[in-house]
């Protein structure tokens, strides 16, 4: 059912040291990383459903074991001494959750001003239960015109699935019903902590 995957180019964008030290920490726990990659330098990673810490560290395990040179975005108060220096070597980007409104913008300047550059995004953007999924994935992947990749976490199986690849075209409720449709019958850790699938500007 399920084709294991590999993502090198000239060797691990990541380093050695993420990229050796993930795959023996997911053979340690035993799981596995299957679907595809594109080979675009730029794209949006998305992981759900989101219901754990687990969820966190197995994303960026997968990660690394294909290679993959990851950013994420984080509160900017985990950024602070004596932890923001590990936090940005693992491609921690702080933001100020009071200026949301600019957020979109700065990871799209960021973007624009990489060669290569993948970044981490939960929509769903907690463990708790939320109406909405935050959007910004969208937007950001519409505006520079870029992939958006979905992955899942399977606890049942002990699988990271990264399968659905799409551009963003502009038309909200299309695409997220491709989402939807990934997502169909997949469960995080904690299935009653999942969120709906949907955009508040759908």
């Amino acid at each position: 059912m399920y084709k294991k995957i590999q993502r090198l180019h000239n060797g691990p964008e990541c380093g050695l040291v993420k990229y050796f030290f993930s795959r023996v920490m997911m053979r340690i726990v035993g799981w596995k990383v299957t679907g595809q990659l594109p080979w675009d330098k730029k794209f949006v990673l998305i992981g759900e459903p989101h219901t754990s810490n687990w969820d966190f560290l197995l994303m960026f395990g997968a990660a690394y074991s294909l290679g993959l040179n990851i950013s994420w975005l984080g509160k900017d108060s985990i950024f602070k001494f004596p932890f923001g220096t590990i936090m940005k070597w693992f491609g921690g980007i702080p933001i100020d959750r009071s200026k949301k409104h600019k957020l979109v913008e700065k990871i799209i300047k960021v973007f624009n001003g990489s060669d290569r550059f993948v970044v981490v995004i939960g929509p769903s953007g907690t463990r708790s239960k939320r109406e909405y999924w935050k959007s910004g994935f969208y937007w950001i992947a519409h505006s520079i015109d870029i992939p958006v990749v979905c992955g899942y976490l399977d606890f049942i199986n002990k699988i990271v699935h990264i399968g659905l690849v799409f551009t963003p075209t502009g038309n909200l409720k299309a695409d997220m019903d491709k989402v939807r449709r990934f997502y169909k019958g997949i469960h995080g850790r904690h299935p009653e902590k999942e969120n709906i699938i949907r955009l508040r500007d759908e």
